[in-house]
């Protein structure tokens, strides 16, 4: 009320100042008016308060002209005051929200308890259930504690970065040397009986509940039982001057920040050597970067992905570059033993075929490390040598990885889609869909016409527009009597329809798709479309959900399609299958898919995807037990007193995750960038590598 008192009757009728906060003057007015004759509605008034907070022509209200606002007021006086009304809303908000939050729990407790009930009443654990009950069976019974604790010798873990507190406890609650403690905070592991290798700067998972933190808290525990600590610090995967840019790049930004819950860097060691006639690191540029007076995000999402495209085309058909592939030796059976370390101090104990990065081994007593020996061959780069990294397959329920697989299409070059959530947006799952529709409800007509258009029969509009004109609608039991001979191909796929759906619900749902894909022999006819090998995959991937679907208790044909159409609409399907490794294509993959793995070309996607959430989406602290998560855009006050930490943690793994991404390529490292400016974005880490300093910028300097 103060500020619209404040802001009202401006010397200029249309000051803009004065337009942008007419909201807040309304609602003024509104409150008076309707208080006047009822009792205040608090929670209409939360409402209306958070809307004013909102608004964006309140939030973004121009300042106007002229030192005056009105005789005796200052304009500054009256921006000032909406400044702090604005402030004062979004701390109204942020508290009306975390109020809300723990009525929410509150709220969906039920929902809790009727998923407890459902898994009950079916016998079923979910993984959380397996990882909590088997930590509180080695927790609370001594006995079992002890019997395990006798059974296993030597425990050893790899990947140590991905693992969770409860997987934590588990392992130290194993190889502890004394069965009577219960907590895992206080257990002094058995001196030789834990070994576990990980990577802090490969930590990725915080939203398994895994981070950096629980690396370091373990590794604390461990040192002090007199556990030694070995460096690796040699990659054998990639070329020096891809580990020279990822040094450059990442050595500055992993400090070793504990608010940040950051990994220390330890700087990659060269192993192989790079080509004197190919780069091993390459910055593509976005072609058309500019939208009418500045560069923006929709321009190089529009330009980036057939810029991509066209450079993977060049390089498997014009380049001539090349890229080594490795094979294990010759040794069929067993592995060529090159050398043999002992853990004595000797960092560079890594086992040659591993190709991980530099990571941290904690022993807990001495042991060897065996090197195994691999034979690299020199190749001309193909399709299946190129992977494609993305921080995300979605974003606002629009398929990222479609632009960059029509780009593919469009020059012909193989792909596989691996882990993509666009598996039911695919031509070849629409057609299949649709058949089954037509199977189904043979009424549904134009189900029925999509079938016998689409891929599995593929009739031309001339026949069918003839059949439709000479014996009426398209009917699986209306069938057309004295067809002629070039319509009796319609004929016999209708009535293939026709005995589908007499047997739908007296056969297997999966048998019923075998016998239509079958029948029409689209085996062929998928196989041979663009990405064959991914298409006909996705088709036999449906036949594999049908018979998920009827293990976990589905009775019907038609509960079947309906699964599969929700799934469509919600966009939650299963992921599309991932093909064997020999499969030829370029694969897309997200980088949290591509973790483990290595290629001997990696060109970094979708660089507009951003670095890490606007807000925290959850606080976790395991020794209170307590877990805040933001629901329904509410943040609870546990989540709102440590958000500022939580987002440092959020841009600290988003410089891990971008770490990752880059340590995939062996041989090429391909980096996109608008060459005027710096972007920011999941790849804004690399930014410092690629880009040179501020100060040498717009500089003449000759190429070398």
């Amino acid at each position: 009320h103060e500020f619209a008192e404040l802001a009202r009757d401006p010397a200029y009728a249309h000051d803009n100042l004065y337009v942008d906060t007419r909201p807040a003057r309304q609602l003024s007015e509104e409150i008076e008016r309707t208080e006047s004759v009822t009792p205040r509605d608090y929670n209409r008034m939360e409402g209306a308060l958070v809307g004013l907070g909102r608004n964006r022509d309140f939030q973004r209200a121009r300042k106007g002209t002229g030192k005056l606002y009105r005789p005796g007021v200052l304009r500054e006086t009256v921006n000032h005051a909406r400044e702090e009304l604005q402030t004062a809303l979004t701390r109204f908000e942020a508290d009306a929200n975390a109020d809300l939050a723990a009525r929410l729990h509150e709220e969906f407790r039920g929902c809790i308890e009727s998923y407890e009930q459902a898994k009950a009443h079916a016998g079923a654990l979910d993984f959380l259930d397996l990882l909590l009950k088997a930590r509180d069976l080695v927790k609370r019974d001594e006995g079992v504690r002890q019997s395990f604790q006798h059974r296993f010798k030597r425990i050893f873990v790899d990947e140590f970065q991905d693992t969770d507190p409860l997987q934590a406890e588990i392992l130290l609650l194993l190889g502890a040397d004394d069965p009577s403690i219960s907590d895992w905070s206080l257990v002094r592991p058995v001196p030789g009986k834990l070994f576990i290798v990980g990577d802090p700067k490969q930590s990725i998972y915080r939203f398994r509940r895994a981070d950096v933190g629980i690396y370091q808290h373990v590794y604390q525990i461990l040192e002090a039982a007199g556990a030694k600590r070995v460096r690796l610090r040699t990659s054998f995967r990639a070329r020096p001057n891809i580990q020279q840019v990822v040094n450059t790049a990442f050595e500055p930004l992993m400090s070793g920040d504990p608010t940040a819950l950051q990994a220390n860097y330890v700087k990659l060691e060269p192993f192989r050597s790079d080509p004197e006639d190919q780069p091993s690191v390459v910055v593509l540029p976005v072609p058309k970067p500019y939208a009418i007076q500045r560069i923006a995000n929709t321009r190089i999402e529009e330009s980036l992905p057939d810029a991509v495209g066209a450079f993977v085309g060049w390089l498997i058909g014009e380049s001539g570059w090349t890229v080594t592939e490795r094979a294990p030796s010759k040794a069929d059976a067993q592995p060529n033993v090159t050398s043999l370390h002992l853990a004595s101090g000797d960092s560079r104990g890594a086992a040659r075929g591993k190709g991980v990065p530099a990571s941290d081994a904690l022993r807990g007593g001495r042991g060897p490390t065996i090197q195994t020996k691999t034979e690299e061959h020199v190749v001309p780069i193909q399709a299946r040598h190129i992977c494609l990294l993305f921080r995300r397959f979605v974003s606002y329920e629009n398929d990222v990885t479609r632009p960059y697989v029509d780009a593919l299409e469009a020059r012909g070059i193989p792909h596989l889609l691996v882990g993509g959530r666009s598996f039911h947006n695919r031509s070849e799952i629409e057609t299949l869909r649709a058949a089954l529709a037509a199977i189904e409800w043979p009424d549904d007509e134009l189900s029925v016409f999509a079938t016998l258009r689409g891929t599995l029969f593929a009739f031309g509009d001339e026949e069918l527009l003839e059949c439709r004109q000479r014996f009426g609608r398209f009917h699986p039991f209306r069938l057309p009597k004295d067809a002629p001979p070039h319509l009796s191909a319609i004929v016999d796929a209708l009535s293939l329809l026709q005995t589908l759906h007499r047997s739908r619900n007296h056969v297997p749902v999966a048998t019923t798709i075998s016998t239509l894909l079958g029948s029409t022999r689209a085996h062929v006819r998928f196989a041979l479309e663009h990405g064959g090998e991914q298409v006909l995959a996705n088709v036999l991937h449906v036949a594999e959900l049908a018979r998920r679907y009827e293990a976990d208790g589905g009775i019907s044909f038609r509960g079947f399609i309906d699964e599969l159409r929700d799934q469509a609409d919600d966009g939650t399907a299963g992921e599309a299958p991932i093909l064997e490794e020999g499969s030829d294509g370029v694969r897309l993959m997200t980088v949290h898919k591509a973790k483990g793995l290595e290629f001997p070309v990696v060109i970094l996607a979708d660089m507009t995807a951003k670095l890490q959430a606007a807000a925290a989406s959850r606080y976790v602290d395991p020794l209170r037990q307590v877990c805040a998560i933001r629901l329904a855009g509410c943040s609870p006050f546990d989540l709102v007193q440590h958000e500022p930490d939580e987002l440092q943690r959020d841009r600290a793994e988003g410089v891990r995750v971008a770490y990752v991404a880059a340590t995939r390529a062996r041989d090429l490292l391909v980096i996109p960038a608008v060459g005027d400016e710096e972007r920011e974005g999941w790849i804004e880490p690399m930014n410092r590598a690629i880009y040179p300093p501020l100060e040498d910028r717009r500089q003449q300097i000759p190429a070398p």
